[in-house]
């Protein structure tokens, strides 16, 4: 038996080992502290430009001002009047909403289209052709904000995503059968 681990062949192999193990535990270290800082680094860099939206008074309006290059006075009236707008907003989907509620609970009630039904479907593409109305006006409030240039491009990208959207047929086809 070996008593002195300086002297003993057994014991030398087994130091030299955990050794060689230390070693090798402490480069997948550094490496894996290497890799979790870049992540870091790259994480922080690209969500900087989001943050900065954040950290707006108007972050939901901040985009605009950066997609239609607007100065400060330009885009604070943007945002003035977007502000305006909201509670005008708001009661128009509010009653569209409560008219699309009353048309739901005839259409459950009833196994036929009856006058009922006609005037509800009526009355709720009345309430969305003046919604479309005073929102086209909004846009064109907001567009007479910006410099000339940027408010005809605003005008041609606002009213592309909202009133000239094609909504074809009922459901995910269009009414010809195709998408």
């Amino acid at each position: 038996m070996c008593w002195k681990p300086d002297t003993c062949a057994w014991w030398i192999r087994i130091n030299q080992q955990t050794k060689a193990m230390q070693r090798g535990i402490t480069i997948l270290g550094i490496g894996l502290a290497g890799a979790l800082l870049t992540y870091a680094c790259v994480y922080y860099v690209g969500t900087m430009s989001h943050r900065e939206l954040l950290r707006d008074k108007t972050p939901e309006l901040a985009w605009l001002k950066r997609e239609f290059k607007l100065g400060d006075a330009e885009f604070g009236e943007v945002a003035r009047q977007h502000a305006a707008y909201m509670p005008q907003c708001q009661v128009m989907c509010r009653r569209i909403d409560e008219q699309d509620k009353r048309l739901r609970q005839l259409l459950i009630t009833s196994a036929s289209v009856t006058p009922e039904i006609e005037a509800a479907i009526e009355e709720a593409a009345r309430l969305r052709a003046e919604c479309h109305g005073k929102m086209l006006r909004h846009f064109f409030e907001m567009s007479r904000a910006m410099p000339p240039e940027q408010g005809r491009r605003f005008l041609v990208w606002i009213t592309e995503r909202t009133l000239l959207r094609s909504e074809r047929g009922m459901g995910p086809m269009g009414h010809d059968g195709h998408p």
